[in-house]
C-alpha cells in the first residue's frame, strides 16, 4: 500500500512538473462537493521555499523538518536506495498551518543502524487535496554498527552585522563542514542574532565593502513573533545552509542571541532604546516559539518547550544538550557565598536531570554540549554573564558547577568531555584539579569552537577556580581584534572522531577552510 501511495504521488507530481493542467482531486472535492475546474499547476502548487532539515538523530530515529508556503499536509517517505525503488511512507502526516508559520516535522522511527537513509518531503495542499508540491530530498546516516562516530560542532551564526554575502560565497563554513560529511552537527547556540541588525553594506577597514542580503525582519531588533521567525528564515536564504540542513543532522541548543544579548528571566530592558517591548520574558516566549518552530527538534512530550535533552548515538557516545539560559538567576556580581535561586545557572531541575542521565549512561564517552564555556570570564557590564567570576574559591554560579563536578567524581563517571562555543574563537582547555582552587573533581577537557559566520574579537580570560590550562587558542599571539568580518578568515569549528575499535576520541579544531589547527587524541578510562 505504501508503494502504491508513493507511486500515485509520483505520477501526480510528474504531471504537474511537466507544466500540464490538473483536475483537482479527480473532479471531486474532499467534502463531496463539486471541485474547482482545471487549475494552472504552477499557480496552485504548494512551494517548499527552504528545503528540508534533519535533526535530533539518535540510535534509530531522526526528525525531518520542512516549511510550506500555505496550509498543507507534510508527507515524508524514505528509502535505503537513492532512487526510492522501495520507499516507506512515514505514518505521521502533520499539518502545516499559520499557527506554526507553515512549518512541520515528522519523527522517523525504527530506522536500521549503519545505513544511509534517503528521504523525500512533499506537501499536499489542504485547499486542493489533489495538488502536491514538487519534492525536496535529503539524506543522512544512522549510527555505525561498530560504534565509530564523526561529529562536528560550533556556534554563532549571522552575528555582529555579518550576514549572507553572496559575492563572498555566503555562509561558506557550512559547506566546509558539509563536505566533511559528519554523522551529525551540534549547534552550540546563537543560531540567530535576533538582536542584531543586518545592513546592506558594511565598509571594511581596507575600504572594501561587505555586502549583505537584507530583509525587513533583519532591519531592527526582533520583538514580534514574525520578526523572530524572520531571523531563522534569513539564515535559510543561504544555499550553503540549505544544503547543509538537508544532509547533516543537527542537535541544536540556544544561548542568548536567540532572544537578546545576555538576557535572563525577569530582566527588564529599561535602558535599551531599541526595544519597545521591555520584558525579556515576553521576548523570550516569542523567541522560544520561533526557535522550536524553525529547528529540527523532537519536542518533549511532557514539556514541549523544553530545550535540554539527551541522545544516545551508538554504544560509544551519549550527548547531553544543556540550556544555560532559561533557568538562571539574574546576572549579578556573582560572588554569593551560598547557593540560592539567585546563583542558579542550569537550575536545580536540570541539574538533577543531568546527574541522573550521566549516572545512567553506559556509553564510553559522555559529551556535555554547553552553550557557554565553563572557565572563561564573560561580563555583562559590571555583572557576570557566565559561571566564571574571577580567581578564587567557588562563589555565586560557580557553586552549581562545583557541585556537579564533585558528583561526577564521587559517582566515578568516566570520560566526560565538554563541547561549547559563544566566545568567537577556538580553544582547548584542560581542567586540572592540581592547579585549581576547588579540587574535588576529575580532570576533564573542554573544547571551544566558533564563530560560524559572525564577528571575531579577542580572547577571553580564564579564572583559576577549576584550574583550566590553555592547551590551544586560535587567536594566540594576535592583537585584540574588533569585530573582524568572516572574510578575515577567523571562523572556526571542531570535529570529534570516535574510533569504533580502540574507542579513542580524536578532537580537531579547524578553520574556515577546514584546515586542522589543533589535534589531540584522548584514550578512554577503563
Amino acid at each position: 500500500m505504501a508503494n502504491d501511495w508513493s507511486r500515485r504521488r509520483f505520477l501526480i507530481t510528474s504531471a504537474l512538473a511537466s507544466g500540464g493542467l490538473f483536475v483537482a482531486n479527480g473532479g471531486r472535492a474532499a467534502s463531496g462537493q463539486k471541485a474547482p475546474a482545471i487549475v494552472p499547476s504552477e499557480k496552485m502548487r504548494p512551494q517548499i521555499p527552504y528545503g528540508a532539515a534533519v535533526g535530533d538523530i539518535s540510535n534509530n530515529s531522526a526528525i525531518i523538518w520542512s516549511k510550506c508556503d500555505r496550509p498543507a499536509t507534510m508527507l515524508v517517505d524514505y528509502s535505503l536506495q537513492e532512487n526510492f525503488q522501495t520507499p516507506r511512507s512515514a505514518i505521521l502526516q502533520p499539518v502545516a498551518l499559520e499557527t506554526s508559520d507553515y512549518t512541520a516535522r515528522v519523527d522517523l522511527t525504527g530506522l536500521p543502524s549503519g545505513h544511509t537513509i534517503f528521504y523525500r518531503v512533499q506537501f499536499q495542499d489542504l485547499a486542493y487535496p489533489g495538488i502536491f508540491s514538487a519534492p525536496t530530498t535529503g539524506r543522512f546516516r544512522t549510527p555505525a554498527t561498530d560504534g565509530s562516530v564523526l561529529l562536528a560542532w560550533g556556534g554563532d551564526t549571522a552575528g555582529q552585522g555579518w550576514g549572507i554575502n553572496p559575492r563572498w560565497g555566503g555562509m561558506k563554513i557550512y559547506d566546509t563542514i558539509r563536505r566533511l560529511d559528519p554523522d551529525f552537527f551540534i549547534h552550540s547556540g546563537d543560531l540567530v542574532y535576533a538582536d542584531g541588525v543586518i545592513k546592506s553594506e558594511v565598509t571594511l577597514p581596507d575600504g572594501s565593502r561587505w555586502e549583505n542580503i537584507t530583509t525587513p525582519e533583519k532591519s531592527k531588533v526582533a520583538e514580534t513573533l514574525a520578526e523572530f521567525r524572520g531571523n531563522y528564515i534569513y539564515n535559510l536564504l543561504d544555499e550553503n545552509v540549505r544544503r547543509f540542513n538537508a544532509q547533516v543532522p543537527q542537535l541544536v541548543q540556544w544561548d542568548d542571541h536567540e532572544v537578546t544579548n545576555n538576557w535572563y528571566p525577569g530582566e527588564m530592558l529599561l535602558g535599551d532604546d531599541r526595544y519597545t517591548v521591555k520584558s525579556a520574558n515576553l521576548l523570550a516566549a516569542r523567541g522560544r516559539r520561533a526557535f522550536l518552530e524553525y529547528t529540527p527538534m523532537r519536542w518533549n512530550a511532557i514539556d514541549p518547550e523544553r530545550i535540554y535533552r539527551s541522545f544516545r548515538y551508538g554504544p560509544n557516545l551519549d550527548i547531553f544538550m544543556l540550556d544555560m539560559r532559561s533557568y538562571r538567576g539574574p546576572n549579578s556580581p556573582n560572588r554569593q557565598p551560598t547557593a540560592s535561586t539567585e546563583t542558579a545557572f542550569l537550575g536545580s531541575e536540570q541539574i538533577r536531570w543531568l546527574k541522573q542521565q550521566l549516572q545512567a549512561s553506559r556509553a564510553t564517552w559522555k559529551i556535555i554540549a554547553s552553550d557557554m564555556p565553563l572557565g572563561l570570564i564573560v561580563t555583562d557590564g559590571q555583572n557576570f554573564e557566565n559561571l566564571a567570576n574571577g580567581d578564587g574559591v567557588p562563589l555565586g554560579r560557580e557553586l552549581e558547577l562545583a557541585d556537579l563536578l564533585q558528583f561526577i567524581q564521587q559517582s566515578n563517571i568516566q570520560n566526560v568531555v565538554w563541547l561549547t562555543a559563544d566566545v568567537h574563537y577556538a580553544a582547548a582547555h584542560y581542567y586540572n584539579p592540581a592547579n585549581a582552587q576547588f579540587t574535588n573533581f576529575k580532570p576533564f577537557w573542554e573544547f571551544v569552537a566558533g564563530p560560524l559566520n559572525s564577528g571575531t574579537y579577542g580572547s577571553s580570560k580564564l579564572d583559576n577556580t577549576f584550574g583550566p590550562e590553555v592547551r590551544f587558542n586560535s587567536l594566540a599571539g594576535r592583537q585584540p581584534t574588533n569585530n573582524l568580518p568572516p572574510s578575515a578568515g577567523l571562523q572556526f569549528f571542531g570535529t570529534v572522531n570516535i574510533d569504533g575499535t580502540s574507542k579513542s576520541m580524536t578532537v580537531l579544531l579547524r578553520n574556515l577552510e577546514g584546515k586542522v589547527l589543533y589535534q589531540i587524541t584522548l584514550m578512554p578510562e577503563s
